[in-house]
C-alpha cells in the first residue's frame, strides 16, 4: 500500500502533534526521526511523518533537509504532503517556514498552497490574517519572549510575505465560514490575482475541517497540526482508507522521568505544578558553561529517588534569566550546551531503567530523541491536545511523550503517566 500523507515536520514535538490529530481521526500512523538512511517498513501505515530539527536550523540547512524529506516521501508514492509547523508560527523574518515551503512548492512542481497554523483546541486562531493565542494577538503573548524565534508581529500574511518571494494573500473568515465550496472560490481568486500562498482563516473545528477538504487537490498543505483535522474524511471520500484504527501501544515498565528544557510560559507553568509533587533537579547553564559536570550530578541524584515515583529534570528559566544567559555565553552556545546535557542525561536515565520519559521542548525533545539513536515511533493515546504518547520502535523499548512547549494543561506532567497502564 502506498502512504496517503506524507508529512514533513519542522521539529519532534510538532511531528507527534500531528501525528496525535491523524490517529485520532483514525489514520495509521508512523513517525520517523530525520530522514531514513535506508528503507524502512512503515508496515501499514497511511500517514508518514518525518521530524525534522529544522526549525531554528539555518535557512539553506532547513531547505536542504527537507527536500531530502521529500524525496523519500515521493519515492513511496505519497498522494498528497503536508508541511508542519508550529501553531504560534515560530520563525523569524528570514525563514524558514517560507523559503521550505517555496522550495517544497518548487519541488512538487506546484504554483499555490496554503498556509493555516490554527489549533483552536490549544487557544490558536486565525481571524483577517492575525493569528491570537486565546485571547492575546501572537505578538502580545508569551511568544513575544521566545529565546530563538519571537514573534512580535501578529499579522501572518506580513511575517509571511517577509519570507518569501511569492505573493500572499487571504482567505477570510467570512470565506472560511461559508463552508467547503467557498473556501475553494477562495483559492481560485487568490490564484487568478497572481497569489501563490494563502493564508486562511480558522476560529473552530469545523473551519478547520472544511478547509481540509477544500484542499483535496492540493499537492501541498503547509500549518500546523489542526488543518489536517480534515485530511483522513478527505481521503475517506475517496475510498483510499477504513475508518478506524488501532491507537494503542505497548507501554514498557520501569522507572519515570520528566525532562523539561522549554522555557515556554506553559512549561514553566507546568514545572511549578509538579515541583511541589515530584522531586526536581535542576541544570544550571551557568554552572555548565563553568564545567560543572551537571549530567553526572543530575543522574546521581536521580538514581537515589524512590524508583517509584517519577522524577522532574528541568533546565526551563524566565525569560529575563534566558537573556541574562544568552548574554553572556551567546545564544546559539547556550541553547546547544544545555541540550546536549539533557540528552546525555537521558541515555543515562534509560541505561538506569527508566523506560517512560516526557520530554518538554522541540528542542530538547530533537536533543533526547537523537541522543537515545530513536528511529521510529508508533503513535498511541492523547495526553492533551497535541501530545500524544508513542512507542519507540528498536531494540530498546520506551514509552515517550515529546510535548511542544506551549501545549499540555497545568497538571500535564503529573497526569501523564496516569494514563499508561
Amino acid at each position: 500500500m502506498s502512504i496517503l500523507l506524507g508529512a514533513i515536520a519542522d521539529d519532534f514535538t510538532g511531528a507527534t502533534d500531528l501525528a496525535n490529530t491523524l490517529v485520532n481521526e483514525g489514520m495509521r500512523t508512523v513517525q520517523l526521526i530525520g530522514v531514513p538512511e535506508s528503507d524502512v517498513d512503515t508496515g501499514d501505515a497511511e500517514a508518514v511523518i518525518i521530524a525534522l530539527k529544522s526549525r531554528t536550523e539555518p535557512v539553506a540547512d532547513a531547505v536542504k533537509a527537507s527536500l531530502a524529506a521529500l524525496d523519500w516521501l515521493k519515492s513511496k508514492g505519497v498522494k498528497q504532503v503536508f508541511s508542519k509547523y508550529c501553531s504560534t508560527f515560530d520563525s523569524t523574518d528570514e525563514g524558514n517556514i517560507g523559503p521550505v515551503t517555496e522550495a517544497l512548492m518548487d519541488a512538487l512542481k506546484t504554483d499555490f498552497t496554503i498556509a493555516c497554523p490554527a489549533f483552536p483546541a490549544n487557544g490558536r486562531t486565525l481571524f483577517n490574517g492575525y493569528l491570537f493565542v486565546g485571547d492575546q494577538l501572537l505578538s502580545e503573548s508569551g511568544m513575544k519572549d521566545h529565546p530563538l524565534t519571537p514573534m512580535i508581529d501578529s499579522n501572518l500574511v506580513r511575517v509571511l510575505q517577509r519570507q518569501v518571494a511569492k505573493p500572499v494573500g487571504l482567505v477570510s473568515f467570512t470565506e472560511v465560514e461559508a463552508g467547503p465550496d467557498a473556501i475553494s472560490d477562495g483559492f481560485r481568486r487568490l490564484r487568478s490575482e497572481g497569489k501563490a500562498h494563502a493564508i486562511v482563516d480558522a476560529v473552530s473545528e469545523q473551519n478547520l475541517r472544511h478547509i481540509g477538504q477544500a484542499s483535496r487537490d492540493l499537492p501541498l498543505i503547509t500549518g500546523g497540526s489542526g488543518v489536517a483535522l480534515g485530511l483522513p474524511d478527505m481521503f475517506r471520500d475517496q475510498g483510499l482508507m477504513g475508518s478506524t484504527a488501532d491507537i494503542e501501544i505497548a507501554a514498557p515498565t520501569g522507572r519515570q522521568a520528566i525532562i523539561a528544557g522549554s522555557c515556554s510560559e506553559a512549561t514553566r507553568g507546568q514545572i511549578a505544578f509538579a515541583k511541589g509533587r515530584v522531586p526536581s533537579y535542576m541544570i544550571d547553564p551557568l554552572a555548565l558553561a563553568d564545567g560543572k559536570d551537571l549530567v553526572a550530578n543530575a543522574l546521581t541524584w536521580a538514581a537515589s529517588q524512590d524508583p517509584d515515583v517519577p522524577i522532574l529534570i528541568y533546565s526551563s528559566a524566565d525569560p529575563e534569566v534566558v537573556r541574562q544567559v544568552q548574554e553572556k555565553l551567546g545564544r546559539e552556545k547556550a541553547g546547544a550546551m544545555v541540550e546536549n546535557a539533557l540528552g546525555l542525561i537521558a541515555v543515562g536515565l534509560v541505561a538506569n531503567g527508566f523506560r517512560r520519559l516526557v520530554v518538554a521542548g522541540g528542542e530538547t525533545s530533537g536533543a533526547v530523541v537523537s541522543a537515545l539513536r530513536i528511529s521510529a515511533l508508533r503513535i498511541g493515546p492523547q495526553i492533551d491536545p497535541g501530545v500524544p504518547w508513542t512507542e519507540t520502535l528498536g531494540a530498546t523499548k520506551l514509552a515517550l511523550a515529546l510535548k511542544s512547549g506551549n501545549f499540555g494543561a497545568e497538571d500535564f506532567f503529573i497526569k501523564s503517566f496516569d494514563l499508561l497502564p
